[in-house]
């Protein structure tokens, strides 16, 4: 599956999630605060931005801190209550008029095979092949995402569906 990212979003960033490949961070750079639950995929991801070990669950950040925050194929990786917790978490520290970027799959419950989506992203004059993949005995759908988000009081801005992927847009 293809995605094309175009370098669009303004003001601080908070990348939740933003170990491994670092997407965000490669393109936003200095505007992109990564975080990462698992130092192990901090560790990984390109040096392009800053980089700190925490919780999406637990942000020590003051509310109104950022303008944007973005998932970037981790909410995947979440139960759902950890996905409430962080959604809700990301709302806090989002200013008043921020913006909320998902980008993620739907997940057939496959267990105990993993679940596997591989993905080609684009991006300035960059391609990164990379595979995501869960063994859960869960499924994730966007109207579960998008129920989430709604619940924590999220604004959906744009909702973009193509085969299993998508990528939801939100203001605070």
């Amino acid at each position: 599956m293809r995605i094309n990212l175009k370098k669009e979003l303004k003001g601080n960033i908070l990348d939740i999630g933003g170990g491994g490949e670092g997407i965000i961070g490669r393109l936003y750079t200095n505007q992109v605060l990564s975080i990462d639950n698992r130092k192990e995929e901090l560790d990984e991801a390109p040096d392009f931005c800053k980089k700190i070990l925490m919780d999406a669950t637990n942000l020590n950040f003051k509310e109104n801190s950022f303008d944007v925050v973005t998932f970037f194929y981790s909410l995947m990786y979440m139960n759902e209550e950890t996905k409430k917790k962080a959604i809700f978490e990301s709302f806090r520290v989002l200013k008043t008029g921020g913006i909320l970027c998902i980008w993620d799959t739907e997940i057939e419950n496959i267990y105990p095979k993993p679940f596997l989506v591989e993905l080609d992203i684009r991006f300035e004059n960059n391609e990164v092949h990379t595979t995501y993949g869960v063994i859960r005995n869960e499924i994730q759908t966007i109207d579960m995402i998008k129920n989430l988000a709604k619940e924590c009081g999220f604004k959906l801005i744009l909702s973009e569906f193509q085969e299993s992927i998508f990528y939801l847009k939100y203001c605070k």
